[in-house]
C-alpha cells in the first residue's frame, strides 16, 4: 500500500517528477492540444483553444476518459484515493493495457481560461462547450474515435452525461458520478449562485477588471464548501461541539485559495443551462450512475436520479450509504467506496468498436 501511495502521488505532480513510477508502471505524459477556430455554442470564435492533458499507458491501449470537477484539473484524478485503486496493475482499468486520458476541462487547470488575457469578455462557455472541446481533443488532437468508459465525478459526471446524449455511441459505458441528468435547479443552483454573485457584487471585483483579486472570493468558496460538501454525519463527527466547529472554520478561512475569480466564476456558471433530461433518450451507451445518500447538492430524496436511470435502456444506479466515514457530494471521489462493483459492472458491457 506505501508503493502503491508513492505511485500515485508521483503521477499527480508532472511527467518530470514520475522518475519512481516509471519502474512500475506506464509513466504520465502532459502535453497541450490546440483547437482551431473553436466556436462556442454563443456563436462566438476563438483561433485557439488549447486543451491540457495528462496519458498514461500507451494510445493503441483500451482508451478511457476521465473527467474531473468543478474548479479542479486533472490531477485530482490521478491521487492515491481516485486513480490509485483504479489504473494501478492488476486493477480494473490498469494502465498497462489502457490508454487513459485526463484533460483540465475548458477553462480550468492549464487549459484556455478567462486569465489568460481576454478576462471578463472570455465567451461565456457551458457544458456543452466544454464537451466538445473534450470531443475534439479525443478526435483531432489524439486521434481516438472511441473509449471504453468515460468516468466523471461532480462536472465531470454532468459533462459524463451531456456525452451520452451528444454523442451516442462514442463509449461502451457511461459512468456519471456525483451529479443528476435533470436541469440545475433547486438549492444546488441556488447556492451556486449566491457564490458567484458574492464575488461579482463585491466592489473589488470591478466588472472583472481588478488587478488583486477580490476579497470575497476565499470567504465565498469557504461557505459554499461546507455548505454543499462533506457530509452531515462527517461533520458532526468532526465537529461535535461549537469550539471544534469554530475551529474547522478556522481552518477554512485561513486556507490559501489561489484561483483567478475571473476563473472561478466562469467554471461555476458553465452549469447555468445544464438539463440533459429531455434527450435521454438518445443515450445507448451501459450507465451505472453513481451518487452518494447524503450528497448536498445531488439529494437522493427528490428522486430525480432514480427515475431517470430507470428510463434508460441499460442504466443501473448505485447510492452510497450515509455515514461518518461518507464525505456528503465528495464521497465519490473515494473510489473505495464503488470501484470492486463497477469492475464487476464493466465486465459485463459488451465492448463496441
Amino acid at each position: 500500500m506505501r508503493w502503491l501511495a508513492g505511485l500515485w502521488m508521483a503521477l499527480a505532480v508532472s511527467t518530470a517528477g514520475a522518475d519512481d513510477a516509471r519502474a512500475a508502471g506506464p509513466a504520465p505524459v502532459e502535453r497541450d492540444v490546440v483547437l482551431r477556430d473553436f466556436r462556442f455554442h454563443t456563436g462566438e470564435v476563438l483561433p485557439e483553444v488549447k486543451l491540457h492533458v495528462t496519458t498514461l499507458g500507451e494510445p493503441s491501449g483500451i482508451a478511457v476518459l476521465i473527467l474531473h470537477g468543478t474548479a479542479g484539473s486533472g490531477a485530482s484524478m490521478l491521487g492515491a484515493g481516485f486513480g490509485g485503486l483504479l489504473f494501478g496493475p492488476g486493477q480494473v482499468l490498469d494502465a498497462a493495457r489502457h490508454y487513459i486520458i485526463v484533460p483540465d476541462a475548458l477553462g480550468t487547470g492549464q487549459s484556455t481560461r478567462p486569465s489568460d488575457g481576454l478576462r471578463a469578455k472570455f465567451p461565456r462557455y457551458n457544458y456543452d462547450d466544454m464537451v466538445l472541446a473534450q470531443y475534439r481533443l479525443l478526435t483531432e488532437g489524439l486521434g481516438v474515435k472511441h473509449v471504453r468508459v468515460i468516468i466523471g465525478n461532480s462536472m465531470g459526471g454532468m459533462n459524463t452525461w451531456v456525452w451520452g446524449v451528444t454523442y451516442p455511441g462514442f463509449a461502451d459505458a457511461l459512468v456519471p458520478m456525483a451529479s443528476q441528468p435533470t436541469a440545475m435547479a433547486g438549492r444546488n443552483w441556488m447556492l451556486r449562485r449566491m457564490m458567484i454573485e458574492a464575488i461579482r457584487r463585491d466592489p473589488g471585483y470591478q466588472g472583472g477588471e481588478y488587478t488583486i483579486q477580490p476579497a470575497s472570493i476565499g470567504l465565498a468558496n469557504a461557505f459554499y464548501g461546507l455548505a454543499t460538501n462533506g457530509g452531515t454525519l462527517a461533520y458532526q463527527a468532526m465537529a461535535p461541539s461549537g469550539a471544534l466547529a469554530d475551529k474547522l472554520v478556522e481552518e477554512r478561512l485561513a486556507a490559501a485559495f489561489t484561483m483567478d475569480a475571473n476563473d472561478f466564476i466562469w467554471q461555476w456558471d458553465a452549469s447555468r443551462d445544464y438539463d440533459p433530461a429531455p434527450k435521454l433518450s438518445r443515450i445507448t451507451a451501459a450507465v451505472l450512475a453513481i451518487n452518494s445518500a447524503d450528497d448536498e447538492r445531488n439529494p437522493a430524496e427528490t428522486g430525480l436520479t432514480e427515475k431517470a436511470v430507470a428510463s434508460l435502456a441499460h442504466g443501473k444506479l448505485i447510492v452510497i450509504p450515509a455515514s461518518a466515514q461518507t464525505r456528503g457530494h465528495g464521497t465519490t471521489a473515494m473510489a473505495k467506496f464503488w470501484a470492486a462493483e463497477f469492475a464487476a459492472w464493466l465486465a459485463g458491457v459488451p465492448v463496441g468498436k
